[in-house]
Parts: structure tokens; C-alpha cells; sequence
């Protein structure tokens, strides 16, 4: 893996829908977006003045744009921030983890209802009605209800983001977010694939749970929403 390649997760948004995701784009040349209906990120090109009033002419109403950036951003008059936080990136290939007493089952579009209430609970970052067709989802359930989940999201060249990793708070502790780590890296290197992840930067025991697994924060982020000034 050269620095070159590594870069890309520089700007992995732009770099995700410019690439491997591109036909999920909406934009144009100064500014792009996922739907919102599978998450609120979105990039420009640069900060110019005219990038970020393009990407006020893909925002309605309340709809939120969520950047990843190396520099914490100063939005111009017409903005308003709602989450300026920073993130540590990660890479790296987790450790296998195997259960005794669960199995991991792939998550389809039936289990949407469940997969949003776990993430209700859990909060492990933005999770739409859509965000389980940008990969696969994996997860774990004890007595039919859904437990564990974690799965897949950006897809910057030749890496592909692990997202969405959580727990139901009465069964933690079980070993659940290792295994479920563990075995979307596992399909994400079968496809020749690097697995990365962003965790914010005050989730001290995920950092440490991820880094037991062998994984490396790269870099820090920053994590702002933005959405327009009414």
C-alpha cells in the first residue's frame, strides 16, 4: 500500500463518491452528496465561496451536510453548525474474534426496522432508512430480537469503511462488536479490499477495543454538520 493510495483517505467522502461510489453522487463539480436517505455526508472541492454555495443548493429545509475534513472549517454567513467534533481514522486488519454461544447472520432491508432501533439506542453514528444498501451488514440476535450489527459504508478506492458498530447495553460485554469486526473485515479483505473506520475522537473505550483488535489511528479528523441558516 503506497502513501499515494493511503491519501485517499485524506478525503474520503469526495474521494468515495468520485470512485468506487460514484453513481450514489448528487452534485455537481464544487460539491456532492449522498442520498439522504443513506447518510448525510458530503464534500467539495476546495472552501472557496462558490463550493460552499453549491452545497447549500443541494441542501432543503432541515437536510444536514456532514464533512470530514483535515482542518476544522469556518462555514460562510448562510450556515449554521450543528456538530463540529474530531474523529480518529483507523485502518488496519482486526483480529478474528469467535463466538461460542451466537451465530452472525447477514442483515437485509426486512431487518431495517430493527437495524434502526438498535441504532436509536446505540447511537453509533448517522443511520438512515437506506444506509444498509451501501454494504454489507452483519449482526447478531438473541431470542429474535437484534443485539449486535456492525457493516459496511464508504468506499474510497481501494478501502472500504466499517461503520455502525454496536451493541444492545444488556448484552455487552459477550465479545459481540469483536466478532462482528472481525467478520466484515474478513469479507472486506476477501475482496481485496483495506478496512479503515472513524470513531470520535472522546470514544475512548471503542479506540482502545478497536486498537486490542490490531487496528491504527491514522489521523484525525474533523467532523462538522452544517446545515443552512434559516
Amino acid at each position: 500500500m503506497s502513501d499515494s493510495d493511503v491519501r485517499l483517505l485524506d478525503r474520503p467522502i469526495w474521494t468515495a463518491l468520485t470512485t468506487r461510489q460514484k453513481h450514489l453522487a448528487e452534485g455537481g463539480p464544487r460539491a456532492i452528496r449522498y442520498p439522504v436517505t443513506m447518510t448525510p455526508f458530503a464534500d467539495m472541492v476546495d472552501m472557496s465561496a462558490a463550493s460552499f454555495a453549491a452545497l447549500a443548493e443541494l441542501l432543503s429545509g432541515s437536510e444536514v451536510a456532514a464533512l470530514f475534513t483535515l482542518e476544522a472549517i469556518s462555514p460562510p454567513a448562510g450556515f449554521k453548525v450543528v456538530l463540529a467534533e474530531t474523529g480518529e481514522q483507523m485502518i488496519g486488519s482486526p483480529a478474528d474474534s469467535p463466538l461460542r454461544d451466537a451465530e452472525i447472520v447477514t442483515l437485509g432491508a426486512a431487518d431495517v426496522p430493527a437495524m434502526m432501533a438498535l441504532t436509536a439506542l446505540t447511537k453509533p453514528g448517522p443511520f438512515a432508512a437506506r444506509t444498509h444498501e451501501l454494504g454489507a451488514f452483519l449482526g447478531i440476535r438473541s431470542g429474535g430480537e437484534l443485539v449486535a450489527m456492525a457493516g459496511e459504508r464508504m468506499k474510497p478506492g481501494n478501502f472500504t469503511e466499517m461503520t455502525a458498530v454496536c451493541v444492545h447495553p444488556a448484552h455487552r460485554g459477550r465479545g459481540y462488536a469483536q466478532a462482528l469486526l472481525g467478520a466484515i473485515a474478513r469479507q472486506i479483505e476477501a475482496r481485496g479490499e483495506i478496512p479503515f473506520l472513524h470513531v470520535f475522537s472522546n470514544n475512548a473505550s471503542a479506540i482502545a477495543l478497536y486498537q486490542r483488535q490490531g487496528m491504527r489511528i491514522r489521523r484525525r479528523m474533523h467532523v462538522t454538520a452544517l446545515m443552512k441558516q434559516a
